[in-house]
C-alpha cells in the first residue's frame, strides 16, 4: 500500500487493486473443503459467511466477471457459488493473503480488528434472525448487508493500522469526539465516505448499498441492519453499555414485540 497516497480517491484506487486479506481460520477451512471430494456450495458458503472480507472478495470477483446476459444481481453467497461453480471458486477466488500475516508488523492492531470482525459477524446473525421473523424472503441479503456494514473500517485496519490506532486513541482522550471527526482529522476523510466510494467502484449490488446506508433508515430492512449493527457494537463493550436501552427499544419497535421480550431475545442472562 502506498503510504504517500492517503486521499480518498487514492485509497479507493489502492484498495481496489490490492489483494484483500482474510482470516486465517477462513483460509484453513477453505483449504480443507478444497480437498473434500463431496464439497458443496453450502459448505463453502458456511465458511465464507463468517468473514466479511472473504465475502466482499467473492462479491467483487463476481461483479468483475459478470456475464453480459446476467440481469439479476448476486447477493446470496451460496447462490453465487452455485452459479460460478466450486471449481471456478477454488481456482480464482481462494485467499492468497492472511489478516494475521498482514498485521505481523502491527500486532497491537490485531485484537481490535478481530473484535470488529467478530462484531460484524454477530450483527449479521442478528439481522438474519430478525429478517426471518419479519418474513423477509430476502433474508440472506439482509444478513450480508449487516456483515459488510463496516467493511471500510475493517479494510483500513488491515492496510493502515497506525492511523486506525491513532483514531481510537483520539477518541479515548476525548469521549465527545465523534468518529467521523476523528477519522477526518487523521485520514482526511470519513470511513463512511470511503465505504460509499468502494461499493460504487466495486459495483456491489444496489440492494447492499441501500441496506448499508443509514440514511435510508425509514425502510424496515435498513432499520433491521442498523439495529443489528448498533446492538452488536454496543454489546461488545459489555451488556451494561449505556447505549443498549435505546437498542432494545429500537428492536422492540422493529419486531413489534414488548420491550422485555426484545431484551430476552438478545441479552444472554435474560434469554
Amino acid at each position: 500500500m502506498d503510504d504517500t497516497n492517503k486521499d480518498l480517491n487514492g485509497w479507493v484506487y489502492n484498495l481496489s487493486k490490492s489483494e484483500l486479506p482474510v482470516l486465517k481460520q477462513t483460509a484453513r477451512s477453505l483449504l480443507l473443503l478444497r480437498e473434500d471430494e463431496n464439497v458443496t456450495a453450502h459448505s463453502i458458503a458456511s465458511a465464507i459467511r463468517r468473514d466479511p472480507v472473504m465475502t466482499v472478495k467473492l462479491l467483487r470477483y463476481l461483479q468483475e466477471h459478470k456475464h453480459k446476459a446476467q440481469i439479476t444481481e448476486l447477493v446470496q453467497v451460496e447462490q453465487a457459488l452455485l452459479m460460478m461453480g466450486t471449481e471456478q471458486f477454488f481456482r480464482n477466488v481462494m485467499p492468497k493473503l492472511l489478516i494475521e500475516d498482514q498485521l505481523k508488523g502491527h500486532v497491537v492492531a490485531l485484537p481490535p480488528l478481530l473484535r470488529l470482525l467478530n462484531r460484524s459477524h454477530r450483527a449479521s446473525e442478528y439481522a438474519f434472525d430478525w429478517a426471518v421473523q419479519l418474513k423477509d424472503l430476502r433474508f440472506e441479503e439482509v444478513r450480508v448487508a449487516a456483515l459488510l456494514h463496516d467493511i471500510a473500517d475493517i479494510l483500513m485496519w488491515c492496510f493502515e493500522p497506525e492511523a486506525m490506532l491513532k483514531i481510537r486513541e483520539l477518541q479515548k482522550l476525548d469521549k465527545a469526539l465523534r468518529s467521523r471527526d476523528a477519522q477526518k482529522q487523521v485520514l482526511g476523510f470519513s470511513l463512511a465516505e470511503l465505504q460509499r466510494e468502494l461499493v460504487m467502484q466495486w459495483g456491489l449490488p444496489e440492494l447492499l448499498i441501500t441496506l448499508m446506508n443509514d440514511a435510508s433508515a425509514s425502510l424496515q430492512r435498513v432499520r433491521n441492519v442498523t439495529v443489528a449493527v448498533n446492538l452488536a457494537r454496543h454489546s461488545a463493550n459489555g451488556w451494561d453499555d449505556a447505549a443498549l436501552p435505546d437498542d432494545y427499544r429500537a428492536l422492540s419497535e422493529l419486531l413489534h414485540v414488548p420491550l422485555d421480550q426484545a431484551m430476552a431475545m438478545v441479552v444472554p442472562e435474560a434469554g
